[in-house]
């Protein structure tokens, strides 16, 4: 019997914290055999990061142990063969990120493990490009932006060689082109032999693997084929988890439509199925198709019927060069003006390097304009002068990394510096910090003592959001606030932001590479190419133009996916669906127009 690559026993590690400390692995068993492609899912806090560390000997466990090619990571003497053998893309790129340069970051691990000097800027130079960073080779690496400083840390990981590949949401940070261009290149990995890992929250990546392992608590709660592992949707909403888009898609019509098959894991086999049951047969289908009211839109009411109110936020002309003038500049925004009014939910969309999170960063003075100008309320942020303290308590930012903005030892600590920091007492602070803990899914007394390192990467994104919740802005400026959020995460977040937008209480801007969020959540779509505002519109406007959005780099909701996947297989079905929800309507009443 061949011996698996991988090899773990009775796995248990505890974070030193306190007197017992926090257990994040309660007695792993897997192996992974050689050229396996194995996705790793679980909620927020599952182990997952935790068990992915120990792969190449980051951790070492505290009791069992881990085996890699016949070595124990326990063994000092084997940690470079290891680390040779098992390449690890982390959850923040930043944590990888070694050298000034993108070109020589890359260099960094193939230069130590004794690559000859000719080969090495080939190496170089084949994982820049596959990962579209070729452009950047001699940018400074600390001036990229955050999708592409993953991109970046997923090039110097290819360029070690690795028999085996293991990446730690390694797609997180990734516009929808690069998330594509990036399993692409795990498929032909996969397909040359070499070993792929990777831990996700995206279930749809989930399905493309061989086998899928459920961590729990620490635990194994389920481990087997995408299709068997998918086919429980209540187990797997038990344990915070969710269906692939698809999969979801195919329940709710079965729900409505008896006989349509749910084990469904891509998009042409949706599409398959769900054709055989639409095919345009008679002028019923095309009479119903005419007949059908237009899916419900929410619109606000256009500037010049808001009467007395004013926008809460104006850009004009805005722009930003980052190290004007020395070898360094990078222009990020390019003339950016924009509107927000009371109430409204905008997404910023564009590719990766578009300009969105410098923009975001300027709605609260974090970043000033050099040229154009920002109003927030009625302070005007391009004066100097301008006191910018009531404008951080009035718009919170939630940064796209959120670990850069957590710096209290305790997360109940972390969250109530801001409400103390303006001047709230102690019982008023401590329940703002309780209300805003429970509200993003962190129980107030089961982690208000937890140390804020000891958190997960999810778990981090949580709190981060809560900080900036208790100070209960009127605005919430959020920077791809589900990225590293498990389903069960992304869905109350999602449902939170639905309930602050349909009673009017915020305004919201966000920034996300997340189609499927900007179609359930926003009123107005802003989209942002090269640091521009390219086009603006409402969301189901921006959305209907598909071949645009394609165009420019972009993304498509997983409805939209469907839409023009049923209009290739020659199905009668609106064209302008931006949910889940309205396909599978829609799909449901042309069945039924046939019977």
């Amino acid at each position: 019997m061949t011996e698996p690559l991988i090899r773990i026993h009775n796995l248990e590690y505890t974070y030193p914290a306190g007197k017992e400390g926090i257990p994040a692995l309660r007695g792993v068993n897997l192996t992974v055999a050689e050229g396996e492609y194995l996705a790793i899912i679980g909620a927020n806090g599952s182990g997952k990061s935790t068990l992915a560390r120990h792969l190449n000997a980051l951790l070492i466990p505290t009791r069992g142990d881990v085996w890699v090619n016949g070595w124990n990571t326990r063994d000092p003497a084997r940690t470079r063969d290891i680390r040779r053998t098992v390449g690890m893309v982390f959850q923040v790129p930043d944590n990888q990120i070694v050298a000034t340069v993108v070109e020589d970051d890359v260099a960094f691990g193939p230069e130590n493990l004794g690559v000859p000097d000719e080969e090495l800027p080939v190496r170089v130079a084949q994982a820049l490009a596959a990962v579209g960073l070729s452009a950047q080779a001699q940018r400074a690496s600390h001036l990229l932006s955050a999708g592409q400083k993953q991109r970046l840390a997923i090039a110097a990981a290819l360029a070690m060689r690795p028999r085996c590949l293991v990446l730690d949401e390694g797609t997180a940070m990734l516009d929808p082109v690069g998330k594509a261009q990036l399993l692409e290149i795990l498929r032909r990995l996969h397909q040359s032999g070499t070993t792929i890992i990777t831990v996700t929250h995206t279930m749809s990546e989930a399905a493309e693997a061989n086998r899928v392992v459920v961590l729990a608590e620490g635990k194994v709660a389920k481990e087997g084929p995408p299709a068997e592992v998918f086919s429980e949707a209540n187990a797997l909403r038990a344990l915070g988890l969710d269906l692939p888009p698809v999969s979801h898609l195919a329940h709710l019509v079965a729900e409505r439509l008896a006989g349509f098959p749910t084990g469904v894991l891509n998009l042409d086999e949706f599409a398959d199925q769900a054709s055989a049951a639409l095919q345009e047969q008679s002028r019923q289908t095309e009479d119903l198709t005419d007949r059908t009211p237009p899916p419900e839109e929410r619109t606000l009411s256009s500037p010049r019927s808001r009467g007395s109110q004013a926008p809460w936020i104006e850009l004009e002309d805005v722009r930003f060069t980052y190290f004007r003038g020395t070898p360094l500049e990078a222009t990020a925004l390019r003339g950016v003006s924009l509107e927000v009014w009371p109430g409204e939910t905008v997404a910023l969309i564009g590719p990766t390097g578009s300009g969105k999170s410098t923009l975001l960063q300027h709605l609260n003075g974090l970043l000033r304009p050099q040229t154009g100008r920002v109003q927030v309320f009625d302070r005007e942020l391009s004066d100097p002068r301008t006191d910018i303290r009531p404008i951080r308590q009035r718009v919170g930012l939630v940064f796209q990394q959120p670990e850069l903005q957590l710096f209290e030892r305790y997360a109940g600590d972390d969250v109530a510096f801001g409400p103390l920091n303006y001047g709230l007492s102690l019982d008023e602070a401590r329940e703002r910090v309780r209300n805003a803990m429970e509200i993003v899914g962190l129980p107030f007394e089961e982690f208000k003592d937890r140390l804020t390192l000891t958190l997960s990467g999810g778990e981090r994104r949580r709190l981060a959001l809560a900080g900036v919740l208790a100070l209960e802005p009127e605005v919430l400026a959020l920077d791809e606030p589900t990225a590293g959020l498990d389903p069960r995460g992304r869905s109350d977040l999602l449902a939170q932001l639905k309930q602050w937008r349909e009673r009017g209480e915020r305004a919201i801007i966000l920034t996300t590479h997340n189609m499927d969020d900007v179609a359930a959540l926003a009123d107005r779509a802003c989209v942002l190419v090269d640091g521009q505002i390219v086009r603006t519109g409402p969301t189901r406007e921006v959305f209907g133009d598909s071949d645009f959005l394609l165009q420019h780099g972009l993304g498509l909701p997983t409805a939209t996916q469907v839409v023009r996947a049923l209009a290739k297989r020659r199905c009668a079905i609106p064209a302008n669906l931006l949910t889940l929800e309205e396909v599978a309507e829609a799909i449901v009443r042309l069945a039924h127009a046939r019977i």
